[in-house]
C-alpha cells in the first residue's frame, strides 16, 4: 500500500484490482471503517459473508503479513487519530455540524456510492452494456412507484444513442400491446427497490417468457425479479430519511449510459448531429444574444 495513503484511502484504491469476494469483504470493511476490522478474523468473513481464506488474502494484497499485521497496523492508526489535536474529519459543509442533515446525508451518499461501485463485476457491467448496445436488439425500460424516474431518465437519453427504445407505462393494461413487440434477444432494464412491487415482478416473469434478456438494478436485498435476470446490479440506498437514496442508481444508469454511446458511438454522433438540427429548425431552445 502507498505510504502516503491511509489505511481507509489504501483499501479504496486497491478495490478495482481485487476479486469478487476481495471486493465484497473490502466494501463491507469500508462501510464499517475502522470497527468491522478491529475483531476477529471469522467474525469480520462471516459479516462479509466471505471465507476467512478471503480475509488473509485481502490484508497480503494491501501489504500485510497477515490479518493480525493489519490489525495492529488499523490499531495504530486509529489511536493517533484519537490522540492528535490535528486529526480533524473534512466535512461537507465547512463550519457545520457532524450531526447536521448536509453532513450526514452526503456521508450517506458517498458510502453508499462507494459500496456499489466496489461490487460491480467490471465483466459483467460489460456484458450488459454491450446488450444495450447491440443496433439487433430492442431495448425497453421500466421501473416501480419511485424507480420509474429512473427509467424515464435512463430511456430520454437512451433514444437519442440508439434507435428503438421505449419506457414500459406502470400501467399494468399497457403492457400486453408493448410485449406484443418485444421479440427473444430484446432486451429489458427493469429497477426494483424495496419495497419490491408485484407489478414489476410479474412484468420480468412475461418478458423472460418471451425470452428477452432482463438487466436488473435492485438493491442489496434483491429483488425477487433477479431470478428471472440475465444481469443484476446491486445499488446500496441507505440514508437518514424516509426515503431510500436513488444517488446510486443514478450514477449506474449515467455510467451505462455512456458506455453504451461508447460502443456505438458511430450511430450515436449521426442522430446527435440530426437531433441538433431539429432542435434549431424548430427553435426548441431560447437563445441568448
Amino acid at each position: 500500500m502507498d505510504a502516503k495513503l491511509n489505511m481507509e484511502e489504501g483499501l479504496r484504491a486497491a478495490l478495482p484490482d481485487l476479486t469478487r469476494a476481495e471486493r465484497q469483504l473490502a466494501t463491507h470493511i469500508l462501510r464499517h471503517f475502522p470497527v468491522a476490522a478491529l475483531g476477529s478474523i471469522t467474525v469480520l468473513a462471516k459479516a462479509a459473508e466471505v471465507s476467512t481464506p478471503t480475509v488473509v488474502r485481502l490484508t497480503q494484497k494491501l501489504g500485510y503479513k497477515g490479518y493480525p499485521d493489519y490489525q495492529n497496523a488499523l490499531r495504530g492508526e486509529v489511536e493517533a487519530m484519537l490522540v492528535s489535536p490535528l486529526a480533524k474529519h473534512e466535512r461537507w459543509a465547512g463550519g457545520v455540524p457532524d450531526s447536521h442533515i448536509l453532513n450526514r446525508f452526503a456521508d450517506a451518499v458517498v458510502a453508499n456510492l462507494s459500496a456499489t461501485l466496489g461490487q460491480i463485476d467490471h465483466a459483467e457491467f460489460d456484458a450488459a452494456a454491450r446488450l444495450l448496445a447491440d443496433p439487433g436488439r430492442a431495448v425497453f425500460a421500466m421501473g416501480g412507484r419511485i424507480t420509474h424516474a429512473m427509467a424515464d431518465y435512463f430511456v430520454s437519453l437512451m433514444k437519442v444513442i440508439r434507435p428503438e427504445v421505449t419506457l414500459l407505462s406502470d400501467m399494468s393494461n399497457a403492457w400486453p400491446p408493448a410485449l406484443l413487440d418485444m421479440k427473444p434477444g430484446d432486451v429489458l432494464l427493469v429497477f426494483d427497490i424495496r419495497r419490491y412491487e408485484n407489478s414489476v415482478l410479474q412484468l420480468v416473469e412475461l418478458a423472460a417468457a418471451q425470452q428477452a434478456e432482463v438487466v436488473l438494478i435492485t438493491d442489496r436485498w434483491i429483488s425477487p425479479a433477479a431470478q428471472f435476470a440475465r444481469h443484476s446490479f446491486i445499488a446500496h440506498i441507505e440514508a437518514p430519511s424516509a426515503w431510500d437514496s436513488t444517488v446510486s442508481i443514478l450514477v449506474l444508469v449515467e455510467t451505462l449510459l455512456a458506455a453504451v454511446q461508447d460502443l456505438g458511438w458511430g450511430v450515436t454522433e449521426e442522430r446527435m448531429r440530426r437531433l441538433e438540427a431539429l432542435y434549431d429548425r424548430s427553435r426548441f431552445f431560447r437563445r441568448y444574444r
